[in-house]
C-alpha cells in the first residue's frame, strides 16, 4: 500500500507543534514524493530516515508562502550537504516562475556546485498529467483559492486505490472531480469561504464524490482547538473521518 505522512497540518498561520500543511508520498518501488513544502521539510524528512538524495520529485500546488516558502532554505540545506542527485519541481506556470524568480532573488545560480534542478511545468486543466514513476500516477486539476491553484489525484500503480487532495479552495466543480470515487480524499478544513471550506462543506464534497475515507487538513490552529471538525464534518459524511496532526501516517 502506499503512504502519507503528513509533515504540516495547519493552515496559514502555524504555531509550533503544527507546521504548515505539506506532505511526503511513499509507495514500494520509486523515491518518495513531496508535496508542498512547509518550514523545514527537509529536517523532518531527515527523521524519518530518509536521505535528502532520495527526494527527487516536488509537487507545488500554488504560490502562497505556507507552500512553497521552505524550498529556498532547503535547497541551500541540499546543497551545502553536497547533494548531486537532480531535483524535479511540478506546479503550473503561475506558481513555478515565481519560484524561479523567488530562486533568482537569492542568487542560487551564483553557489558554485550546484545539483540539477529541473522545473516542470503542470497544464492548469482537468486531469493534467504531473508525474508518472514506478509507484503512481499523479494528475491535477484546477480549483478555486484566491490564486491560481491545483489539487491532486494520485493513484497508487500497486494497490490501485487513489488518493483525491483538495489542496486550498472552496467548494467549486474542480475538487468534486479529484473527490470522485476515491479511496481516500484529504480535503482542508480552514474555511468558510471564499478561498477555503468548512469541515462541513468537506464532507459534502466527500458525500457527493463517494469517497470511502475522509481526512481534514490544512485547518486552524492559532488559539483554536481543531477536534471538534470531526464531528463537524460527520454531520455530512457517514464514513470513516480523521483529523491529519504532524507526523501522522496513513496508508491508501
Amino acid at each position: 500500500m502506499a503512504r502519507v505522512t503528513i509533515l504540516g497540518s495547519a493552515a496559514a498561520v502555524n504555531d509550533a507543534t503544527h507546521d504548515y500543511t505539506h506532505f511526503l508520498l511513499e509507495s514500494q518501488k520509486d523515491t518518495p514524493i513531496l508535496v508542498d513544502a512547509g518550514s523545514n521539510p527537509l529536517g523532518k524528512i531527515k527523521n524519518l530516515g530518509i536521505d535528502d538524495e532520495n527526494l527527487q520529485d516536488i509537487i507545488l500546488t500554488h504560490f502562497h508562502s505556507d507552500h512553497v516558502g521552505g524550498i529556498p532554505n532547503m535547497m541551500m540545506h541540499m546543497w551545502l550537504l553536497g547533494r548531486r542527485a537532480p531535483l524535479r519541481i511540478y506546479g503550473i506556470h503561475h506558481c513555478i516562475h515565481r519560484v524561479e524568480n523567488m530562486m533568482e532573488a537569492y542568487g542560487w545560480a551564483e553557489w558554485p556546485n550546484f545539483f540539477p534542478v529541473s522545473f516542470h511545468r503542470v497544464s492548469e486543466r482537468d486531469n493534467a498529467p504531473v508525474l508518472e514513476n514506478k509507484d503512481f500516477l499523479i494528475t491535477a486539476f484546477p480549483v478555486t483559492h484566491f490564486i491560481p491553484t491545483i489539487g491532486l489525484r494520485i493513484y497508487d500503480k500497486h494497490s490501485q486505490t487513489t488518493l483525491g487532495y483538495s489542496c486550498d479552495t472552496e467548494p467549486c466543480d474542480g475538487v468534486r472531480r479529484i473527490a470522485k470515487g476515491v479511496d481516500v480524499l484529504l480535503h482542508e478544513a480552514a474555511g468558510p469561504p471564499p478561498g477555503h471550506s468548512t469541515a462541513q462543506q468537506a464532507g459534502q464534497i466527500a458525500t457527493e464524490g463517494g469517497a470511502k475515507q475522509l481526512w481534514l487538513i490544512h485547518y486552524q490552529v492559532w488559539n483554536v482547538d481543531p477536534a471538534p471538525l470531526v464531528q463537524e464534518a460527520s454531520r455530512t459524511f457517514n464514513g470513516p473521518i480523521a483529523l491529519c496532526k504532524d507526523f501522522d501516517v496513513f496508508e491508501f
